[in-house]
């Protein structure tokens, strides 16, 4: 796999919540770190996700904001 975005974290799916139209999809990413998903229902079908696979969370934004209180 060849990808523009520089970030691209290996993991494994540790849970998918299918709705109507959108999966949201839980990557653990190292011990107690885990990123979450929201993607469309078709596309979650079209990779076949299944809990335990190896996945990539990939993050592709030109902006990151920061915010503290």
């Amino acid at each position: 796999m060849k990808i523009s975005a520089r970030n691209a974290m290996k993991g494994t799916v540790k849970s998918i919540l299918p709705g109507v139209v959108t999966t949201e999809v839980v990557i653990e990413v190292a011990p107690g770190l885990e990123v979450t998903s929201v993607i469309t229902k078709g596309s979650a079908d079209s990779l076949d996700l299944k809990v335990g696979d190896v996945a990539y969370a990939v993050v592709k934004a030109s902006d990151v904001i920061v915010a503290v209180d």
